[in-house]
């Protein structure tokens, strides 16, 4: 099997910087989600979740 070279594209400090931002974005929304799911459920069980026997 001939090997074949990988064709790599270099990103320009524009792309860098947008790609950056995507994944703090991202990052940021995830956290968001995380935050409200938690909230979320505190209100459906109540805060007596936070008081059971371990």
């Amino acid at each position: 099997m001939p090997e074949e070279k990988l064709e790599l594209v270099t990103l320009t400090d524009r792309q860098k910087k947008a790609r950056r931002n995507r994944s703090v974005a991202i990052g940021l929304a995830l956290g968001v989600l995380v935050i409200i799911f938690y909230v979320a459920t505190i209100a459906k069980f109540g805060p007596s979740i936070l008081n059971r026997p371990l």
